[in-house]
């Protein structure tokens, strides 16, 4: 146990963020550089070392929280770094990008304000990184056998990774021209700065595993063709079909899809444009979408230099207090304020986009939308309480559907779809068809990093059983689970 009266000597806190006036001028993350690791040994002290952690269950990694947080305290960066990656491959991207449900069922965290458990994470990492403790891990002896990874982003990286580790030849298929996925090109970079995936990148090069870039399974290569190259192939390609809105209006120039608008503004930081060819500066902003996307292109609007920003949710509030459905220690829907949120804009909630209104140059000028609620189990417009609010450029961040099925990667597999229209898989994550394994959100449907890394994870597993007839590797999660974070 870190220390014994850690929790009842210190309170709370949090990384600093830097002044909305000068963060907003750049791209760079928003947190005070440094401002972390003077705070962190304290707030590593207050973990109870608890005698049941219910942490472990709330993170889909299984992470050792209660040994890390013990090392950080102590300032044994190297001995916290190793227990940090016994259970994650990638604390760096977790400790920025994961909604934290460690914190949510941290058992101080029933009278008191939780373990800044993501905080220690992050600097855990970062001070590993820093310090050299983050080296390639090369297998000691190649199995002879090869694998396909298609899809580079959390769910396979940690997939291929591992794999890598075994002893196996993995090669790494991505569409896009760079590695990430949506961690390259859907993260805004002053969420997470794209030099962690690319140092991680150059670790897992070194170890061995190897990438294709510009290559889509399905269209430029067939996946049938793919399947008799490989001994076996996993497919991480992640639930891309973004729901729509098929309201009249949704053909208007200056609609878009958030995953259209996003990754252009990631390109600029990239060096592929000066501009983005898609840019709020001067306009009425208006997200449609009250999660992390749609607060991803909040912060994006901002610093194009938006004259207005608003973001629209049909959910009611949500409360700052658990509800009494949402019990300690599951992940309750609480009201957010995230760090694009503090840069400004309006948020509504409990309304309903009826239609858009367009110039005669067939560009969107207006959103009209009705407050809504629920009668009787239904969402249910109020009469009378239609309006409409300027609206020059419109993002849509209702989430996904499931996995692309137009790029023939399924047919050409001849996978099976689940009830949900998500890739179905068994116990070992593997697909009916031999030697085809699913992991992440194609066979999950769109959740959280920390569960991709976990399904990448315990793919990696299933692969290797397959392929050896056995395996060491570890296995967080059986693709049934749903931990108490759902």
């Amino acid at each position: 146990m870190a220390d014994p009266k850690g929790f009842l000597q210190h309170g709370r806190e949090v990384a600093r963020t830097r002044p909305v006036g000068e963060r907003v001028q750049d791209w760079n993350e928003v947190y005070v550089p440094g401002s972390l690791l003077p705070i962190i040994s304290k707030q590593a002290s207050r973990c109870m070392d608890c005698g049941i952690p219910f942490c472990h269950n709330g993170c889909p990694l299984g992470n050792l929280i209660p040994e890390w947080n013990d090392y950080a305290y102590r300032e044994d960066w190297s001995a916290a770094s190793e227990r940090l990656h016994a259970t994650n491959n990638f604390p760096e991207f977790t400790g920025r990008l994961c909604p934290a449900p460690c914190e949510s069922a941290c058992v101080l965290g029933i009278n008191q304000p939780a373990v800044t458990i993501k905080n220690v994470e992050v600097s855990i990492i970062d001070k590993a990184w820093e310090t050299g403790d983050v080296a390639p891990q090369a297998p000691e002896r190649l199995s002879g056998k090869t694998v396909a990874v298609i899809g580079s982003g959390p769910a396979g990286l940690a997939a291929a990774q591992q794999l890598t580790r075994a002893g196996h030849t993995v090669a790494v298929y991505e569409r896009a021209d760079r590695i990430g996925g949506l961690l390259r090109y859907g993260i805004p970079e002053f969420k997470m700065e794209k030099r962690h995936i690319n140092r991680r990148i150059e670790q897992m090069r070194a170890e061995g595993t190897k990438f294709r870039t510009g290559v889509e399974v399905g269209r430029d290569i067939d996946a049938a063709k793919l399947r008799k190259r490989y001994d076996a192939v996993v497919i991480a390609a992640g639930a891309t079909t973004a729901r729509d809105l098929p309201v009249p209006g949704r053909e208007l120039k200056g609609v878009y899809q958030a995953m259209e608008y996003l990754p252009l503004a990631n390109k600029v930081q990239e060096g592929d444009y000066v501009v983005t060819p898609v840019s709020a500066e001067g306009k009425h902003v208006v997200v449609i979408g009250g999660g992390d996307t749609g607060a991803d292109c909040v912060g994006t609007a901002h610093r194009q230099g938006a004259a207005s920003v608003t973001q629209l949710e049909i959910m009611p509030r949500p409360g700052e207090d658990r509800a009494p459905g949402q019990p300690w220690p599951t992940f309750p829907m609480l009201y957010k304020v995230t760090s694009a949120h503090e840069e400004g804009g309006e948020r509504v909630y409990s309304v309903s986009t009826t239609h858009f209104e367009g110039d005669e140059d067939g560009n969107v000028q207006w959103l009209h939308l009705a407050e809504v609620a629920f009668v009787d189990g239904k969402l249910t417009q109020k009469p009378g309480t239609e309006r409409r609010i300027p609206a020059q450029l419109v993002t849509l961040a209702m989430g996904f559907t499931g996995t692309d099925r137009e790029n023939g990667l399924v047919d050409q597999f001849g996978i099976d779809l689940d009830e949900r229209g998500n890739i179905a898989r068994d116990g070992d994550f593997h697909t009916n068809v031999p030697g085809v394994f699913v992991a992440g959100d194609a066979g999950r449907g769109q959740s959280l990093i920390v569960w991709a890394i976990a399904e990448g994870r315990s793919a990696a597993r299933g692969v290797d059983r397959f392929l050896t007839g056995a395996s060491d590797l570890p296995a967080p999660i059986r693709p049934s689970d749903r931990s108490l974070t759902v």
